[in-house]
């Protein structure tokens, strides 16, 4: 009974955390992103590479629900993750003939995937990104010792990355771009708007190491300022809003800038809602 449980939980939970990152990539506009109109700040993605990299991923996600069902939040659970996870960027760059579309995304969902699946009854989602940091907080021993470029943007600009991120339990979702959504929607405005404005409460807020890989620190405070000031003006809702977005694009764009970070972080949201 447990078993058919687990297997039939294990099929939702995958097919949320697919659901989202497609949502996620479809979401337009969103600055410097890869979105429905076009490819933002990137030159080697589109939007058909984005949907198939996420459907490249349920067997991933769908493995990270089974074995969590149930576990104990522990060492052994943060590790057997872990192991499914780097199995799961091969498959990514496999289905995507070698681009990174969605490593930090296979990060931050599978970290949730697997606290709903290790507590099935939990529907809170500051409860659930609690246990998500619980178990980002264990120590992977089988780690393999490269240098990635998040490591490498941490070590120079001494900022938070997404291990931090999750193993304070998401904080940019709890305290800006979750009741940033729920704002948005409590004032009237339409699902994608409050959407746009969530990305850019973290946007405004996250340090994120893909914008300061590709850019500098004046880079990133410039687009912290424009989308906090985008939300200050109310958003697409105002004739100001608009032309801060619209300036905050193309600022993205001419200088090939993408708010990685910030996405993964929305695909997550998403998640959490499904």
């Amino acid at each position: 009974m447990v078993a058919a449980a687990s297997t039939t939980f294990g099929a939702e939970l995958a097919a949320g955390a697919v659901q989202a990152l497609v949502e996620e990539a479809l979401l337009t506009p969103k600055p410097g992103l890869v979105d429905a109109r076009d490819s933002g700040s990137h030159a080697d993605m589109s939007i058909g590479l984005m949907l198939t990299s996420a459907r490249a991923l349920e067997g991933t996600f769908r493995r990270i629900a089974d074995i969590s069902y149930l576990h104990p939040v522990n060492q052994s659970l943060r590790e057997a993750i872990a192991a499914i996870g780097r199995e799961g960027e091969q498959q990514m760059l496999a289905a995507t003939g070698g681009v990174n579309t969605h490593k930090g995304a296979i990060w931050a969902l599978g970290l949730l995937t697997s606290a709903r699946a290790a507590c099935p009854e939990e529907c809170d989602p500051y409860r659930i990104l609690s246990i998500a940091g619980q178990i980002a907080s264990f120590e992977d021993r089988y780690t393999p010792l490269l240098s990635t470029n998040g490591q490498a943007v941490k070590r120079k600009y001494k900022v938070t990355g997404a291990a931090e991120e999750a193993q304070l339990g998401f904080p940019h979702i709890r305290e800006a771009a979750l009741p940033a959504l729920l704002r948005a929607r409590a004032s009237g405005k339409t699902e994608d708007e409050a959407r746009v404005e969530a990305l850019l409460a973290l946007m405004s807020t996250v340090e994120d190491t893909c914008i300061l890989h590709r850019g500098s620190w004046s880079d990133l405070t410039a687009i912290q300022g424009m989308s906090a000031s985008f939300l200050h003006a109310g958003g697409f809702s105002s004739q100001t809003g608009r032309k801060i977005f619209y300036r905050l694009s193309e600022y993205c764009t001419a200088r090939r800038l993408s708010p990685g970070g910030s996405a993964d972080l929305l695909a997550a949201i998403l998640f959490l809602e499904i």
